[in-house]
């Protein structure tokens, strides 16, 4: 059983990795969100673009935790 210090740590790992591919996702696509992920140790759940040409969500999982990010580069 993991105590709450490790559900933070879990939580904020799966954050970053969610806040990182959604970023890299906006010049890199749906690849670069996989890479980013991956490289956080996370796997990319789901990719979407929009409701706005530039904006991404994505889904990222990373052991038991799923984290979401949304990014834009509009002004």
């Amino acid at each position: 059983m993991v105590g709450f210090g490790g559900q933070l740590v879990d939580r904020t790992r799966a954050q970053t990795a969610a806040d990182a591919a959604a970023l890299a996702s906006l010049t890199g696509g749906s690849g670069a969100a996989q890479m980013l992920a991956q490289r956080h140790g996370a796997t990319l759940v789901e990719f979407t673009r929009g409701p706005g040409v530039n904006q991404v969500r994505v889904v990222v999982r990373l052991d038991d935790v799923t984290a979401t990010a949304a990014a834009t580069d509009a002004p």
